[in-house]
């Protein structure tokens, strides 16, 4: 399709940092990111995230560090030479122009021509599927849809890159559902690049190619979503990726002691049998007639297929747990977690 973006092979970044004066907020960032590849930023608030998208886009000066695109240095370019396209959480779109408008603004902004602008945006139009909603005003079309203009603004100007900041978090549960499947399908058809942040796990395991763990300003894990989702490689990470059981336990021969009841386990940064930190999701931590460990139900809430709640074992330890059957707090369960489903970090 005609809509594409410039050719480049990589962005690098390459030790970048930046400090708001004795704060670190981006710590010695490196990160090489492909063409095509689509990379979500995941931490909680504070960690850093959107500051690194506001470096990249030029919006904040480096500390310390350079952003190189292929073999040109561009965290010295200003914003407008970048050429990045950038969705913001807020739309920020322009109230008093029509959708058509706001689409080619950034067009009219490089003096292209009249022809090549109309024939852009009706492109960008028609990949967003707002065609029909052309001629309204922001304020005369649904929150999706003015998402949908903001991505439409952010990739008519053709950038090899788009950065978008946690773009969905304004909108309703289903809406998030749907945008999701709209920003993958638009960067597989556009072949850009994505920097997308967000502070929500499952909107990063669903979108990206690749997860950059952030915390405290420095890149703690990265990988793909299922090398995050099964092998988290540091206790924090596994907790913001759904670990909710964190437990402190002793390693030896394999196992570990939880609630007085030996599970097998396996150590991920443990280089022998010691103290550690238990890590288990409610998922596999299952509500079964014969699971070895008794506890009593706490409280409970229905999730529409199973029921997650958590329960207090004899020794007082509280469990986040699953089950596939209704129960109640005061409800006397036993609970079991399969083999390999316990994994041991350093404590």
């Amino acid at each position: 399709m005609a809509l594409a973006s410039r050719d480049f092979r990589e962005l690098r970044l390459e030790g970048v940092s930046r400090d708001f004066g004795l704060l670190n907020a981006l710590r010695d960032i490196n990160l090489t990111v492909a063409r095509g590849e689509f990379i979500a930023l995941l931490g909680p608030s504070g960690c850093g995230k959107s500051t690194a998208l506001n470096c990249l886009a030029g919006l904040l000066p480096l500390t310390g560090g350079a952003v190189w695109l292929d073999q040109t240095r561009i965290d010295t370019l200003a914003p407008e030479a970048r050429g990045f396209g950038m969705v913001f959480q807020n739309y920020a779109l322009f109230p008093h122009m029509s959708v058509r408008r706001n689409i080619g603004f950034g067009l009219r902004m490089q003096r292209r021509p009249r022809a090549e602008i109309d024939r852009r945006v009706e492109e960008a139009l028609a990949l967003v599927r707002l065609t029909a909603q052309s001629e309204k005003l922001p304020g005369q079309i649904s929150g999706g849809q003015q998402q949908r203009v903001a991505i439409a603004r952010a990739i008519v100007v053709e950038p090899p890159l788009v950065l978008m900041d946690e773009p969905l978090s304004n909108l309703d549960a289903k809406l998030r559902l749907e945008m999701r499947a709209e920003i993958r399908r638009i960067h597989g058809l556009l072949g850009s690049s994505t920097i997308y942040v967000t502070h929500d796990q499952d909107e990063a395991l669903s979108l990206a190619d690749r997860i950059v763990v952030l915390r405290d300003g420095a890149v703690r894990q990265i990988g793909t979503p299922e090398e995050l989702y099964k092998r988290p490689a540091h206790a924090d990470v596994a907790e913001f990726m759904g670990f909710r059981n964190l437990l402190p336990v002793r390693m030896s021969g394999g196992s570990v002691t939880v609630a007085g009841v030996a599970m097998p386990a396996t150590p991920i940064d443990l280089a022998s049998d010691g103290d550690g930190l238990a890590a288990i999701r409610p998922d596999d931590l299952l509500a079964v007639s014969d699971g070895p460990l008794p506890a009593t139900v706490v409280s409970a809430e229905y999730r529409g297929r199973d029921f997650y709640g958590i329960a207090r074992a004899a020794d007082g330890t509280e469990l986040h747990f699953r089950a596939e059957h209704r129960v109640a707090a005061g409800d006397a369960i036993r609970l079991g977690v399969e083999t390999g489903r316990v994994l041991v970090f350093a404590a």
